[in-house]
């Protein structure tokens, strides 16, 4: 994805505080606001101006953006260069929904049009203001908080109960971004699937004015496996067979993603590419009534070498056995 330097566009070290980066945002927003600026690309950069402090004045959002950025500006990138964060980089963030207050706010703009980076870093959550009206009296609820999680396939087959450390942020008594983490015993149901949100009352941004918190919703995602891909309930799996199973036939033991050990018929015939339906055995559905998912086995034929004389023997015979045939015009 395309990086963008959000501190280069606010004009601000990556060290500022929330204040100095709140001052430089208001003065490039007065400066770049449609209304205002004469200059050609002013729309746009009111855009970037906004998106850049719709992460930077968000405690969690700044927090999660400086992992990647850290990594990119190591690399001497720029806005407009390409980065590939590491999978996984953003598990275990919280974010809030929406963004500073002010952000797209005060200065004409909605935050609606923010980057393909912004969208594949935090989702398609736009900036808007915190709720503060009502009087200052008034109980108000506190934010949804926004994490993703991954876990083990294995866990969707047979559910489990998992300690998570959750990354979040906050400023400090100078107004600085500080990490701050904390652990919770979670709950994870059998049959989820891949994007699932599971929601945790109460766990998200504390009330105003004794105001109920808001809650945690757990963005689940499983850890990527060369063994397996995964297409909502369903899992392909790869199976290696030899040339001769895959000749004739055979019967194969497979240990299925849940453990589980079965005796697969593999038909004569079969090809590299060929897949096997399991059905039932992919990941179960979370009601009785429901339908799980199928398991799908891809064959690959294994070759193996021709080192001892028996071995290339054996393969001379076997060339011998099918004169004139060549797989790269076989159908």
């Amino acid at each position: 994805m395309q990086f963008k330097d959000y501190y280069q566009i606010l004009g601000v070290d990556k060290a500022a505080g929330a204040d100095a980066v709140k001052k430089a945002y208001r003065k490039l927003a007065r400066q770049y606001h449609p209304d205002v600026s004469k200059a050609a690309d002013a729309q746009q950069r009111m855009a970037e101006v906004n998106e850049a402090y719709a992460v930077l004045g968000d405690t969690e959002k700044r927090a999660a953006y400086d992992t990647v950025g850290a990594q990119a500006w190591a690399q001497g990138a720029r806005s407009g260069d390409d980065v590939r964060p590491p999978p996984g980089w953003n598990a275990g963030y919280e974010f809030t929904q929406g963004g500073p207050a002010g952000a797209g706010a005060s200065f004409g703009g909605d935050g609606a049009d923010f980057s393909e980076f912004f969208e594949q870093m935090f989702g398609r959550a736009q900036a808007g203001r915190h709720p503060h009206g009502g009087g200052a009296q008034a109980r108000m609820r506190g934010e949804d908080q926004h994490a993703r999680i991954e876990l083990a396939l294995i866990d969707a087959y047979q559910g489990a109960t998992r300690q998570i450390s959750l990354r979040g942020a906050r400023l400090d008594e100078h107004g600085h971004v500080v990490p701050e983490e904390r652990t919770l015993q979670v709950t994870i149901p059998k049959g989820v699937k891949e994007g699932q949100l599971i929601r945790l009352a109460g766990q998200g941004s504390p009330g105003f004015n004794g105001g109920a918190a808001g809650d945690l919703l757990l963005e689940l995602h499983f850890t990527p496996d060369a063994r397996w891909q995964i297409d909502g309930r369903d899992v392909t799996q790869r199976l290696r067979v030899t040339p001769w199973e895959a000749a004739l036939g055979a019967q194969v033991p497979v240990t299925t993603p849940e453990g589980t050990a079965v005796e697969v018929t593999v038909p004569a015939g079969s090809g590299t590419g060929r897949k096997l339906r399991l059905k039932g055995r992919g990941i179960p559905a979370p009601k009785a009534d429901a339908t799980p998912g199928d398991l799908y086995l891809l064959l690959e034929t294994a070759v193996p070498g021709a080192i001892t004389p028996e071995q290339q023997a054996a393969w001379q015979a076997l060339a011998k056995a099918y004169p004139g045939f060549d797989p790269r015009t076989a159908g």
